[in-house]
């Protein structure tokens, strides 16, 4: 049966003209349509930005990195996500540019937004360096507080497959077989709509729709 892509939802970005960096801030700009589209040539060119401008620009940004390859100096993408974080901000969607470039969207972490176990782990270690401003705080201090720290969901690499889902696979021979052919990021999708369910009722009701969708030969991005 051919598989057709289903996209999870998402907000629509607002499309407020975003501020221009700070003149102490060495950013290279594109002109696009909004969210607006940076690069920076250091992770301190970033930092310095988020610092003015992080509070600022609810819609985020695109954020354009050069890629290894081609020894353009920037700001690398694990180095754009410490930064982020630092300022209460976290990373996105990614899309290609260019031979030497791609996009990666950074915006203001939402309220209520989960956490994933590596960027709890990244926040941690960046708090213990002294490095968090008091915008990353408060995102942490405000996941503490509500549990979402403690629910953080795991990555596509380590994210396994919970007993519950996969025992309602096996009543479904169509859709077990479908989700046999997946591949780990084919996958991801489905396990993380099961893992970030806060309540019972909404977790079963979740993998009875996945394993409709899955039966039908669709598929998540």
């Amino acid at each position: 049966m051919a598989r057709r892509s289903t996209r999870l939802s998402a907000k629509t970005a607002p499309s407020t003209p975003i501020a221009t960096a700070s003149k102490s801030t060495p950013a290279a700009r594109v002109t696009t349509k909004d969210p607006e589209t940076i690069s920076f040539p250091s992770p301190t060119d970033f930092n310095a930005w988020l610092l003015a401008n992080g509070t600022t620009t609810p819609s985020g940004i695109w954020l354009k990195i050069a890629k290894k390859a081609s020894r353009i100096p920037s700001v690398s993408y694990d180095e754009a996500v410490d930064a982020a974080l630092c300022h209460g901000w976290i990373d996105g969607q990614r899309k290609a540019l260019d031979g030497n470039y791609f996009a990666q969207r950074f915006t203001p972490r939402r309220r209520n937004s989960l956490w994933s176990k590596r960027n709890v782990d990244k926040a941690a270690a960046l708090a213990a360096e002294g490095r968090m401003h008091d915008t990353g705080r408060a995102e942490v201090d405000a996941a503490r507080a509500d549990g979402r720290w403690d629910r953080a969901y795991a990555g596509p690499a380590t994210m396994r497959v919970p007993a519950d889902f996969a025992a309602a696979l096996q009543t479904n021979r169509e859709a077990g077989e479908a989700f046999g052919r997946l591949g780990r990021s084919a996958r991801f999708p489905f396990l993380w709509r099961v893992a970030t369910a806060k309540r019972e009722e909404t977790r079963r009701r979740r993998i009875d729709t996945l394993v409709a969708m899955l039966a039908r030969g669709e598929t998540l991005t």
